[in-house]
């Protein structure tokens, strides 16, 4: 028997072609919905970078730009920025500057995988640096005077630590932000009622803008005074920082960028602030709270925060040691003047309120001295 007859009329390929062909219709159609996808993720990805994009560009101060090394950023080295919070925007004020009732200074180390929040009292005696003439305000009067500029000037001579990046936020902005990542959590430091709210000590508490910034800016029924204030501020900022580098956060970058961008004011470019979410994410991990530690005092019948020689020192040294710089003694006008009233009197280590003189020489001295070298 001729095995040859039991072959079939068509061959294998013939028998299965149809097969084949519907085999690569499926295949063609699923390789056409990747495609398709692939093509519309990407196009909605260069979409919200251009949304992103244009809404950091909005926020862009150019009149104090800096000069961005190469790898400035690139998740290894270590950076400051200064935050500011003015006091306009909601709660019915209606002025364009005011004064930054927030101020603290945020060094990023990756090295430690952490960042330090270290507040400056409003209230903190300073030179304004770059001014027409010797001043001596309050540190949050500097924005109102000299703009960005002279604040972070003026807050880095306090505390002899190089400032070249800020980021300014007002009350509404801090209320769209919060609002946009879904509100926070947080477990309020003491009980209160302010604005409307209610706050219990220890009471995990889930907070909308509003709620927050009623919670952030109760100054007069804190035992702690500014100080407490400073305290729930930070923390505040760090349960948003928590909060917004989430994943789920991040799929709405553009639409919290865009809600925030006429409230926001910074001198990092887009790039910069690209690099910093890629690169620096695991440094959000961990977090360390100072502040300085200032004495009350009376300059002129005002009420002030003036700060000792030996606060300024240590502040100095701990955000130097972070950001990796020599460390190095303080001289500056706030140096002078405690040298000047400790010999007249004045008593650091006295809670008490205490008188205190602003010596308008200290320029004249300080230009001997640089002479004399």
């Amino acid at each position: 028997m001729d095995h040859n007859d039991n072959r079939p009329n068509k061959s294998r390929v013939e028998l299965h072609a149809k097969d084949y062909h519907r085999r690569r219709q499926v295949w063609a159609w699923l390789i056409s919905i990747v495609a398709v996808a692939t093509v519309a993720a990407a196009a909605y990805s260069a979409y919200i970078y251009y949304r992103t994009k244009t809404a950091v560009d909005n926020t862009y101060d150019s009149n104090n730009q800096v000069q961005i090394k190469k790898g400035e950023f690139n998740g290894k080295k270590r950076f400051a920025v200064l935050l500011l919070g003015t006091d306009t925007g909601a709660l019915d004020r209606t002025e364009k500057v005011g004064n930054t009732d927030t101020i603290i200074l945020a060094v990023v180390n990756p090295q430690k995988k952490r960042y330090t929040l270290m507040s400056v009292p409003r209230d903190t005696m300073a030179q304004m640096v770059g001014a027409q003439q010797f001043q001596v305000e309050k540190i949050n009067a500097a924005y109102g005077i000299g703009g960005a500029k002279m604040t972070m000037a003026s807050v880095s001579q306090l505390i002899n630590v190089p400032i070249k990046y800020y980021a300014l936020v007002n009350m509404k902005g801090i209320m769209r932000l919060i609002r946009y990542v879904g509100g926070i959590n947080v477990r309020p430091t003491l009980s209160f009622e302010y604005g409307g709210y209610i706050f219990k000590k220890n009471q995990l508490t889930h907070m909308g803008g509003g709620g927050a910034l009623a919670y952030s800016r109760m100054r007069y029924d804190d035992p702690q005074g500014d100080y407490g204030r400073q305290k729930r501020q930070r923390q505040v900022i760090t349960t948003l920082i928590k909060k917004a580098v989430s994943i789920s956060t991040l799929t709405k970058l553009d639409s919290v960028l865009t809600s925030i961008s006429g409230n926001v004011k910074t001198n990092l470019p887009f790039k910069a602030l690209e690099e910093i979410a890629l690169n620096y994410r695991s440094s959000t991990k961990n977090v360390k709270n100072d502040y300085l530690h200032g004495h009350n005092a009376t300059i002129a019948d005002a009420s002030y925060q003036v700060q000792s020689t030996k606060e300024l020192q240590r502040v100095s040294d701990f955000l130097r040691g972070e950001l990796g710089l020599t460390l190095m003694p303080i001289s500056n006008n706030e140096i002078y003047q405690n040298k000047r009233n400790t010999a007249r009197g004045f008593d650091f280590s006295d809670p008490a309120t205490q008188d205190y003189t602003i010596y308008q020489d200290y320029q004249e001295q300080n230009s001997q001295e640089e002479d004399d070298n």
